[in-house]
C-alpha cells in the first residue's frame, strides 16, 4: 500500500487531516460517508462520460453514454428503481465511434470508459455495504470540493478540457488518500473495501493526469502546480459541511 500510495501523496500538496479522519470515523457519521461516497462514485463516472461526449465522439455514441448511466441516475437523483437491478446495466452496449478530427479521441474513449466501468461497480459495491449496515439511501447535498476547482477552469479550448483533466486527476488522487486514511479505522469490512479501491482509483489519477500531458503537448507542471494548491486549500481549510471531500470540520475537536 506504501509503494502505491507513495506518488499520490507526492502529487497532493497536504494530507488528510487528522481532524476529518477523526469526524469521518465517529458511528453516528457512517451514514453520510457512505452516502457520499455513493454520489461521488457516480458523479465521477458522470465526469468521465461528459468529457467523451463533448470531445471524443459522434452524438449517437454519446446517446448509448446517456442510456449506460440513466438506471444509475434515475435510482440517484429521482429514487426510481431497485438498486439491485443496477448490476445488470454494468456493460455499454455499443462500441464508441471516435471523432475523426480530433487525434486524442480513441485515447480519451479508452480510459474514461473504463473509469466509468468501475466507478459504476464500485457504486454498487457501496450500495451493498449500505445494505449490510442498514443504512437506507437518501439524497445528500453536493460539497464544495469539486465545485470549489472547477471554477477555476479556463473558458477556452484545448485549456479548458485540459483543467477539466487535471482537476479529475487531484479528485480520484484525493479519494485514494482518504480511502488510505479511513481503513484502519474502521470495522475489518469495511476496511477491506476501501483498500480494495485503491488500486483504480490510483490509476485513475494517473489516467487523467496522463491526457492532461498528452492533449497539451507541452509542459502543464505550472498548471499542476496551481491547482495542486487550490485542492489543498479547500482539504485544509474549515468546512461548515461534512462530505466524503471536504475540509476540516468547523467545530471538532
Amino acid at each position: 500500500m506504501d509503494e502505491l500510495l507513495l506518488p499520490i501523496r507526492q502529487f497532493l500538496y497536504c494530507q488528510t487531516p487528522e481532524r476529518w479522519v477523526a469526524e469521518a470515523i465517529k458511528p453516528e457519521n457512517l451514514h453520510v460517508v457512505l452516502l457520499d461516497h455513493l454520489v461521488c462514485e457516480l458523479k465521477a463516472a458522470q465526469s468521465a462520460m461528459y468529457l467523451i461526449r463533448k470531445y471524443a465522439v459522434d452524438k449517437e455514441s454519446g446517446d448509448a453514454l446517456l442510456a449506460w448511466l440513466k438506471p444509475f441516475e434515475d435510482f440517484t437523483y429521482r429514487k426510481v428503481g431497485d438498486w439491485r437491478e443496477l448490476a445488470k446495466h454494468d456493460k455499454l452496449n455499443k462500441a464508441m465511434l471516435p471523432k475523426s478530427c480530433t487525434p486524442y479521441s480513441q485515447d480519451l474513449i479508452d480510459k474514461m470508459v473504463l473509469l466509468i466501468k468501475e466507478e459504476l461497480h464500485h457504486f454498487y459495491q457501496v450500495l451493498e455495504i449500505m445494505e449490510e449496515y442498514g443504512i437506507k439511501y437518501e439524497s445528500v447535498g453536493s460539497s464544495r470540493y469539486a465545485r470549489g476547482m472547477l471554477r477555476h477552469v479556463r473558458t477556452y479550448e484545448p485549456q479548458a478540457l485540459i483543467d477539466k483533466l487535471i482537476c479529475g486527476a487531484y479528485i480520484e488522487a484525493r479519494s485514494c488518500e482518504r480511502f488510505a486514511a479511513l481503513a484502519p479505522h474502521v470495522d475489518k469490512r469495511l476496511g477491506d473495501f476501501y483498500v480494495s479501491l485503491l488500486r483504480s482509483e490510483a490509476r485513475h489519477y494517473q489516467d487523467y493526469l496522463t491526457l492532461a500531458d498528452n492533449i497539451a503537448g507541452e509542459d502543464i507542471s505550472e498548471r499542476v502546480a496551481f491547482f495542486a494548491e487550490v485542492e489543498a486549500g479547500l482539504i485544509s481549510s474549515d468546512d461548515n459541511d461534512f462530505k466524503f471531500h471536504s475540509g476540516v470540520p468547523c467545530g471538532a475537536a
